[in-house]
């Protein structure tokens, strides 16, 4: 576990970290230079960086007038799966706290159907109830090294796309799910494999956004799903990141500012306590954003988006929350990130 000094010196970025950024910027740079996969102004926008261009984009008086919100609020499912709701009940309570935007969990939506449910039913309570469904979390295995396991979560990737497509889904989290803890897979082999992922978006309407893992190797730091996704050398990569894997993955945020925000869609909100170390922390120790220590203001700032709105979506697996009214969670969750977001 690590000490609270230690989680002051990731926050901070001590000596020892400074270290890591240089040798994280030359990572980037080196790469972006030298590999030919892709072309050098696909790669210059995946660190925030074109001919002219500053890392971030300067906001400018029409930009705010078309935009003036930089954020909008998501329930991802996850924050009340642990009620055991079901399908309609879990998007029901969603909008009785007031979302109009939510991530739905593949597994959810299948055991809907299995039961008898059906999508267009499914489509038309999502419009009644004001929803929109911007993500939906699934689970196939896309990037592992065994031709037929890969194959076989190819097919299930595009079945899974294409149900999800009729209910106005726009995106599906590409995980590493079936990747083992320490994979000899190369960054280059995942990166071809998620531009095969992309291809299967192209036919369902999707975006396959590639997520971190913080307790993932070769998916567990941004530098890495950076890579991979400007490997892939297709414009319409994204990355979905999350406070808590942030810090799981123990991402230098003195470098978080080369990605560009524009490939990120969403950020999945969330908190932890100083208690826990980066090593030793888990998924069901997440919090409500703002009950823990972790630097979400300085991420939001970081990745806040001049050309349309940053998607913040509450993801929590606590077992705690879990025993209490889903309603009443789902609340809590809107109120503290609208309460978070303040002066960013």
């Amino acid at each position: 576990m690590w000490s609270n000094t230690s989680h002051c010196a990731w926050r901070d970025a001590s000596a020892g970290k400074q270290a890591e950024v240089v040798k994280s910027q030359a990572f980037l740079t080196f790469n972006i230079m030298s590999k030919p996969t892709i072309d050098r102004r696909t790669a210059l926008q995946f660190i925030g960086l074109a001919a002219g261009a500053s890392v971030v984009p300067a906001a400018n008086a029409s930009s705010f007038t078309t935009n003036p919100a930089p954020f909008i609020f998501s329930l991802n499912m996850s924050s009340i799966r642990g009620q055991h709701l079901g399908f309609l009940k879990e998007l029901e309570i969603a909008s009785k706290a007031g979302f109009r935007h939510v991530e739905i969990w593949i597994d959810s939506l299948r055991e809907y159907l299995d039961q008898g449910g059906n999508l267009k039913e499914a489509k038309d309570r999502l419009e009644i109830l004001g929803l929109t469904v911007e993500n939906c979390i699934a689970f196939a295995e896309w990037a592992v090294d065994d031709d037929t396991r890969r194959q076989k979560g190819l097919e299930q990737m595009k079945k899974e796309m294409d149900m999800v497509a009729h209910l106005g889904c726009k995106r599906m989290a590409a995980t590493g799910k079936g990747l083992p803890q320490n994979p000899s897979t190369s960054l280059d082999a995942i990166a071809e494999r998620y531009h095969t992922v992309l291809d299967l978006g192209d036919k369902t309407g999707l975006i396959p956004i590639l997520e971190l893992w913080g307790f993932q190797k070769k998916l567990d730091k941004v530098s890495e799903v950076t890579y991979i996704a400007m490997e892939s050398g297709r414009k319409k990569a994204n990355i979905l990141l999350d406070i808590f894997h942030l810090y799981r993955g123990q991402t230098p945020l003195d470098t978080l500012s080369l990605l560009n925000p524009t490939h990120v869609d969403i950020l999945h909100m969330n908190d932890y306590p100083a208690t826990l170390g980066a090593n030793v922390i888990t998924d069901a120790d997440r919090i409500y954003p703002g009950d823990g220590v972790a630097p979400i203001k300085r991420i939001l700032k970081i990745l806040k988006r001049h050309d349309r709105p940053l998607i913040l979506s509450a993801e929590l697996f606590n077992a705690t929350y879990y025993k209490q009214d889903a309603l009443m969670v789902a609340k809590t969750c809107l109120e503290k990130m609208k309460k978070v977001v303040v002066d960013v």
